[in-house]
């Protein structure tokens, strides 16, 4: 299970995207998530997917290694495709065979609508499997910054991430240690009735709540002995420094916005 899961993972790396700014990506994934929408007919969702495409081979990650790590998202993305075209009654009609009706609007929709959550879902993933959890929390809690003017707590909110972000990888181990130690004692969670399995997995959650609060108290003491008082008078072992190469990503995000204005229908 930890080989193929992906969410709140590093992947160490020397690539062009491993070697930006925490804070380039973070504006940069944020600028995106807006951009995506600007997108409105085959052409502007071409380019995406090709911007998405070319980000992905400068992080030199394996294609591959990120879609089968995000089959649960593309079930669901499968799921949002179909929703669409059976829910969505306008335009010509293309098929229909009983109660089942595909109008031209609908599978539209359904393949707009899921190759934006498609790039947004590779985009975000690109950003955790390429920065480390201590660079986002960092890059992060500079971005906002200005926030601490209005008593916002901005090393606290970052932290937060910080630890969220870092704890996926290692829930996820602690759910597979306890699943195969189910099965040793012949619990079958993925036979029967769904009633069953539903059942089946109580034995599973019981015992991961009570680790993953253990693990989160633990946590608490390790910081509170060591003399965390949150993040006033605090300083940085690794230092940020703005490249070139980080401004030349924000451009980059700029020149996809202006050229999806253009190609809109």
């Amino acid at each position: 299970m930890m080989e193929k899961m992906i969410f709140g993972r590093y992947i160490p790396g020397d690539s062009f995207i491993h070697r930006l700014d925490p804070r380039a990506k973070l504006l940069f994934v944020f600028a995106f998530i807006i951009i995506v929408f600007i997108a409105n007919n085959a052409v502007t969702y071409g380019v995406l997917l090709a911007f998405t495409f070319f980000i992905m081979l400068l992080s030199r990650i394996r294609p591959y290694f990120i879609i089968n790590g995000l089959k649960p998202v593309l079930l669901l993305l499968i799921f949002t495709f179909f929703i669409h075209i059976l829910f969505t009654k306008e335009g010509e009609l293309l098929f229909e065979w009983g109660f089942l009706s595909v109008y031209e609007e609908g599978l539209r929709q359904g393949i707009f609508i899921s190759i934006r959550f498609l790039v947004l879902v590779f985009m975000t993933t690109i950003l955790t499997l390429t920065t480390s959890p201590i660079s986002i929390t960092d890059g992060l809690e500079v971005l906002l910054n200005p926030l601490k003017k209005v008593k916002f707590p901005v090393h606290e909110l970052a932290l937060m991430m910080s630890i969220a972000l870092r704890f996926i990888p290692t829930l996820m181990d602690e759910t597979d240690k306890i699943m195969k130690a189910q099965m040793a004692r012949g619990s079958d969670l993925s036979a029967g009735p769904i009633m069953d399995r539903i059942r089946a997995v109580v034995p599973l959650l019981v015992p991961l709540f009570v680790s993953a609060f253990k693990r989160a108290e633990d946590l608490a003491t390790a910081m509170e002995v060591r003399g965390y008082r949150g993040g006033e008078g605090r300083t940085r072992y690794r230092q940020l420094a703005w490249h070139m190469r980080d401004t030349i990503v924000l451009l980059a995000a700029i020149l996809l916005a202006v050229g999806l204005f253009y190609l809109r229908g």
